[in-house]
C-alpha cells in the first residue's frame, strides 16, 4: 500500500514542518499564550488541561516542544509522567486526549541530538523510562484518544499505540522507522502494534520502516479514523473531541471497567478472559449509576451518571 521511504527522507518530513499554529475555533482549540518563537522554559513543554462546559470530563494533554518538534527529551518525558500520575487519580475525567500543539507534528520520536550525548547505559535507562511512560499512558483507567495531526514516527507512534483510540489527519505520517536507524522499537512498538493489527502486518511495517499517511494507516488498522486535514492543521484533534463527546454520556464506572476487562482479557485465553469480564461486571452491579440507567430507560429520559 505504501512505498518504503529512506531514513533521510523520514527525517526531512520533520525538518520542513512549520512551527506556528492558527487556532480560530476557541471552543475546541487550546490557545497558547506563549510566542512559539520566544525562548521556551522546560515547564512549558507539556500542558494538562481540563475542559469545561459541555466538554467537562475531557482532559487534554498537549505536547508543545515547538523548537524540537516534540522530540522526546528527558524533560518532556518527565512532564508526561507527571501528567499521567495526576490523571490516574482524576475520577471526574471520563476521557483523555493526547495531542500536539506543534503544527504538522504529533511527536518526532527520540531527541536524537540528546541521544548522541548519552552513554550506552544512559540510552538503556532512557528507553526504559520511555517504555514505562507509555505503559502508564496505556494503564490510565479512563479511555484515551491520540489525535495525530502530523508526523508520528518511532517513539511518537509508540505513544499513540499506547492510547485506546487513534485519529489521524489524512496527511499525517506514521511509522515505526527504528530498523532504518539500526535499532528496534523500544517503547512497546514491537508488542502493541502486533496486538492492534496482527503480527504479519506489524512485521511488514517494522521490517521495512514503512511510513504511512493517515488514510493508509486507517486501511492497515493502525488508526480508528482518518480525516481530511483542515487549514488550521487540527482536524484530527477536532475529530478526537467529537469522539470524546460521544463517550462522555456513558457511565463513567462502566467505561473504566470495560477498558480494564478488554485490556486484561486480551492478554489471556478466552476462558480466563471471561473471568475478568465476570469480575469487572460485578463491580458495576452495586453502583448507583446502574440503577440510574434503568430508571432513565423506564422514564424515557437521558440518564445522568455521577460516577458512583
Amino acid at each position: 500500500m505504501a512505498s518504503t521511504i529512506t531514513v533521510f527522507s523520514k527525517l526531512r518530513l520533520l525538518s520542513n514542518v512549520p512551527r506556528t499554529l492558527n487556532f480560530t475555533r476557541s471552543s475546541y482549540r487550546l490557545l497558547s499564550s506563549a510566542s512559539h518563537s520566544a525562548p521556551q522554559g522546560p515547564e512549558d513543554e507539556l500542558h494538562l488541561n481540563y475542559l469545561e462546559g459541555e466538554q467537562k470530563g475531557i482532559a487534554v494533554v498537549s505536547m508543545r516542544r515547538f523548537r524540537y518538534k516534540n522530540a522526546m527529551g528527558k524533560n518532556i518525558i518527565q512532564k508526561f509522567i507527571d501528567a499521567m500520575q495526576e490523571l490516574k487519580f482524576q475520577d471526574k475525567v471520563r476521557v483523555a486526549i493526547i495531542r500536539s500543539e506543534v503544527r504538522g507534528v504529533f511527536c518526532a520520536g527520540a531527541d536524537l541530538k540528546e541521544r548522541l550525548q548519552m552513554t550506552n547505559q544512559e540510552v538503556n535507562l532512557f528507553v526504559s523510562k520511555l517504555r514505562y511512560t507509555i505503559s502508564e499512558l496505556q494503564n490510565l483507567p479512563m479511555p484515551t484518544i491520540a489525535a495525530l495531526d502530523g508526523a508520528a514516527l518511532g517513539g511518537g507512534l509508540e505513544m499513540a499505540l499506547g492510547c485506546d483510540l487513534r485519529v489521524a489527519a489524512s496527511n499525517a505520517k506514521l511509522g515505526l522507522i527504528e530498523t532504518s536507524l539500526a535499532i528496534i522499537p523500544g517503547a512497546g512498538g514491537t508488542q502493541r502494534l502486533p496486538r492492534i493489527i496482527g503480527p504479519a502486518l506489524a512485521k511488514e511495517l517494522i521490517f521495512t520502516s514503512r511510513v504511512l499517511d493517515g488514510n493508509q494507516a486507517k486501511q492497515y488498522g493502525v488508526v480508528n479514523h482518518s480525516v481530511e486535514q483542515n487549514s488550521s492543521g487540527d482536524a484530527a484533534y477536532l475529530r478526537a473531541i467529537e469522539l470524546a463527546e460521544e463517550i462522555l454520556p456513558q457511565g463513567p464506572i462502566a467505561l473504566r471497567m470495560a477498558k480494564a476487562a478488554i485490556n486484561r482479557g486480551i492478554e489471556v485465553e478466552i476462558e480466563a478472559g471471561m473471568k475478568y469480564e465476570e469480575a469487572y461486571y460485578a463491580q458495576v452491579v452495586p453502583t448507583k449509576d446502574r440503577i440510574e440507567g434503568l430508571v432513565a430507560f423506564k422514564e424515557k429520559r437521558p440518564p445522568k451518571y455521577e460516577g458512583h
